[in-house]
């Protein structure tokens, strides 16, 4: 298997890939998120509601019932919400996140169209003023700034500094543009992570096009990577791609003389499809498995995804069992641990993976005894 040929059934949990101890799940913790919107997925509210507090910057009198009507922009926070914390809700399991019982705040700090480098240092400076209200001790910042700037004058990367010094372990994404990692990533206290291609069965490991490099305080970013491509993610509910991925899934599980009625039943759904109703089966198939493979849909209601914005939320999910295992470790332990016990990979440039892959079990082990 290489890059970009692979078949969606074989994409495992990121447990499985990066063999994560199951007896923690950041139990006890709650993990802040910071991005575009969000959607109250059923991955984190069955069979227990654990989103604990919503604010939305443009919309501070809205309250969780704002997080029932999906929309373009609750997209990306969704999934990088759920990638960490999910519990697999929608799939048996399966595609749970490592901290599938930790509580979570979700703070909206732009749209899909945009994300403003001032807004994210407002939500950073709101997820400290809460922090002891709602417990947080981790922050995922799944977005980054406009340009780069010196964390001594810089106002977001001062606010991320300030997080930290306030006992909150934050990690940001790197960012996907191979170059120039910008706030809030930059800050010296934060754990920038990049990404890397496993294929999705962590069997082999390629490079990925994460940014890297200096920053212009001279520091080296990021610190970590993880897996940021062919992780299985929540689809919308409730929109017309997560319609046409239900059915797609049902026509690949279906026998031949079952694909008819079921194009009759969920007519008007793929307008692709309804054209080849009454056709062949193999015809059915083809057009079916092309779509699959096309719109990344793994099942019914996850699709893989990819980029730094998914490997910062599975390094933040450690973070949160580490804290499981030791309630005591500072914002500072848990970043030494974590470049401590991250396993360099060789074939990849040192200042593209900094201390190298992220190693959930050697880290919640290392933290248990620190």
């Amino acid at each position: 298997m290489s890059p970009g040929h692979f078949e969606p059934r074989r994409i495992l949990p990121i447990a499985d890939r990066l063999h994560a101890d199951p007896g923690y799940a950041g139990r006890g913790v709650t993990i802040a998120f910071l991005d575009s919107g969000f959607y109250a997925h059923p991955d984190l509210v069955t069979p227990q509601r654990r989103i604990v507090a919503y604010h939305d910057l443009f919309a501070p009198e809205a309250d969780l019932s704002a997080l029932e009507r999906p929309d373009v922009s609750s997209w990306h926070g969704m999934m990088t919400s759920v990638v960490a914390a999910g519990n697999g809700a929608l799939s048996d399991g399966r595609f749970r996140g490592l901290a599938s019982e930790a509580s979570v705040v979700l703070v909206k700090v732009g749209s899909a169209h945009r994300i403003v480098h001032d807004d994210i240092r407002r939500g950073i400076e709101w997820v400290i003023a809460h922090r002891e209200k709602y417990g947080i001790r981790v922050l995922n910042i799944s977005c980054g700034g406009d340009y780069e700037e010196s964390y001594l004058t810089g106002s977001l990367s001062r606010a991320a500094d300030d997080a930290s010094r306030h006992g909150i372990v934050v990690v940001a994404a790197a960012g996907n543009a191979g170059h120039n990692v910008l706030p809030p990533a930059s800050a010296p206290s934060v754990i920038a992570v990049g990404g890397l291609d496993d294929g999705g069965a962590g069997e082999q490991t390629w490079n990925y096009h994460s940014s890297y490099g200096l920053t212009v305080d001279g520091l080296q970013k990021p610190e970590i990577i993880a897996p940021a491509i062919w992780l299985a993610a929540p689809i919308l509910p409730g929109t017309p791609t997560a319609a046409q991925a239900q059915l797609l899934s049902l026509l690949d599980g279906a026998r031949d003389e079952e694909l008819p009625g079921l194009l009759v039943e969920h007519a008007g759904v793929d307008p692709d499809l309804d054209a080849v109703a009454g056709r062949e089966p193999y015809l059915v198939r083809q057009l079916a498995a092309a779509k699959l493979r096309d719109q990344k849909v793994i099942s019914g209601h996850y699709k893989h995804v990819d980029g730094t914005s998914f490997a910062a939320p599975i390094v933040s999910s450690v973070a949160a069992q580490m804290i499981e295992a030791n309630p005591r470790l500072t914002p500072q332990q848990c970043r030494r641990i974590l470049m401590k016990t991250a396993r360099g990979l060789p074939g990849i440039a040192l200042e593209r993976q900094g201390w190298g892959v992220v190693q959930p079990r050697a880290a919640v082990a290392a933290a248990r005894a620190a």
